[in-house]
């Protein structure tokens, strides 16, 4: 049986090949490529009329959320023997680097397949109609956000318990697992976070100027 770096140790891996890229380039590819879909959105959306800046920034990270689950995530759900992978293909790359942060996915947890596959399926094309909620003023925009906010928080919430119902002991180290199973996921609390608040503010004060002129008919009564 071949050995590989994922805790548990006895994780069964068969024909499993070893990362050929180095972490570096695998984040810094990654990276670069988030920056150039934001950059772009945001340049596009400078052409939208009367969208605001906290607009085009979340439009940039509907943009950037959508094409990660959808692209990333979804090649997770349907390769499930990435880990055997010898061209170097960057997404199986990217899995292998990231299961050392959370051994699971090499080990095709049913509970993270399933999770990632109603994220790819579901919310990424979803993020994307966002953007496109957003740029042409949809009446629904903020209750899509919100829905999908909520989706990727349940999703999130749903992903740190079962580890931890699990032993929460799937990392190589702690710097994987600070790094990757934390900081990199922190990104799918926070966000969702401050926009179902700013989406909800949003949808009440719509509901509050539409119930106010009734209220006053009825008070005049």
């Amino acid at each position: 049986m071949v050995s590989h770096p994922y805790v548990p140790q006895d994780l069964v891996l068969e024909d499993y090949v070893p990362v050929s890229l180095a972490q570096s380039t695998i984040v810094g590819v990654y990276g670069i490529a988030s920056v150039l879909v934001a950059s772009f959105i945001w340049l596009i959306s400078g052409r939208c009329a009367k969208l605001s800046k906290m607009e085009r920034l979340i439009m940039c990270w509907w943009a950037f959320t959508g094409l990660t689950h959808m692209v990333l995530e979804g090649y997770f759900v349907f390769s499930p023997e990435f880990y055997k992978d010898k061209t170097g293909n960057f997404l199986a790359e990217v899995w292998k680097e990231y299961s050392k942060g959370d051994s699971r996915y090499a080990g095709r947890d049913a509970g993270i397949v399933t999770i990632e596959g109603l994220t790819a399926v579901i919310e990424g094309p979803a993020c994307l109609l966002a953007v496109f909620a957003i740029a042409k003023r949809k009446y629904y925009s903020d209750l899509l956000q919100i829905s999908i906010s909520l989706g990727q928080l349940y999703g999130t919430a749903a992903y740190f318990v079962m580890s931890i119902l699990q032993g929460d002991n799937f990392a190589m180290s702690p710097f994987y697992y600070y790094s990757y199973y934390i900081f990199a996921n922190s990104f799918w609390v926070w966000i969702p976070s401050l926009i179902v608040i700013r989406s909800w503010k949003i949808i009440s004060a719509a509901v509050a100027s539409h119930q106010a002129p009734a209220q006053k008919k009825n008070k005049t009564r």
